[in-house]
């Protein structure tokens, strides 16, 4: 082995560590939150995509459906003040990732369908396609179904009514 992948392997394994770390952080913060709340929930901590990656889950989704809010803006707020809690820990700005009742992975499946028929209406037509604005996650996903379909797409417009552009190859 070469001094460079030796190097290449102990960045990924701190990296790693790293993002285990925000994830127990995060892990404690909600569940301090959820015996506030008085709701019984499960923390599942994973890493994907170089991101920390927490879900909340129970047998009876629906008791944690409060947690979610409409179209996620609850959920929106909790990921933001779990990642401040694991800001507050660690000094560094987290990506950290949750999802609640399945929310977010529901959503993935539904964004990533929208972004492979849209970039299948401009095949089609040659003409770009504009969405409805979303979310950054939102977005996300949509970019990146569209280019797993081999085209383009760009972000255009101001928060909260960015949204999504699918270009013509």
């Amino acid at each position: 082995m070469t001094e460079g992948t030796t190097t290449t392997a102990a960045e990924g394994s701190d990296t790693l560590t790293r993002l285990e770390q925000e994830g127990e952080i995060a892990a404690d913060y909600l569940e301090g939150l959820l015996d506030i709340a008085d709701l019984d929930g499960d923390i599942d901590m994973d890493v994907e995509a170089d991101r920390a990656a927490v879900s909340i889950i129970s047998e009876s989704p629906r008791d944690l459906q409060k947690l979610v809010g409409r179209d996620g803006e609850v959920l929106e707020a909790l990921q933001e003040l779990t990642r401040l809690a694991v800001h507050r820990e660690t000094g560094d700005r987290s990506r950290l990732m949750l999802d609640i009742a399945g929310f977010r992975a529901k959503k993935r499946e539904v964004l990533a369908a929208l972004g492979a028929k849209a970039a299948e209406d401009v095949k089609s037509s040659g003409e770009s396609v504009k969405l409805e604005p979303m979310t950054p996650f939102e977005r996300k996903v949509v970019h990146d179904a569209v280019a797993a379909a081999g085209l383009r797409s760009e972000s255009e417009g101001e928060e909260p009514q960015r949204f999504v552009v699918v270009l013509p190859a």
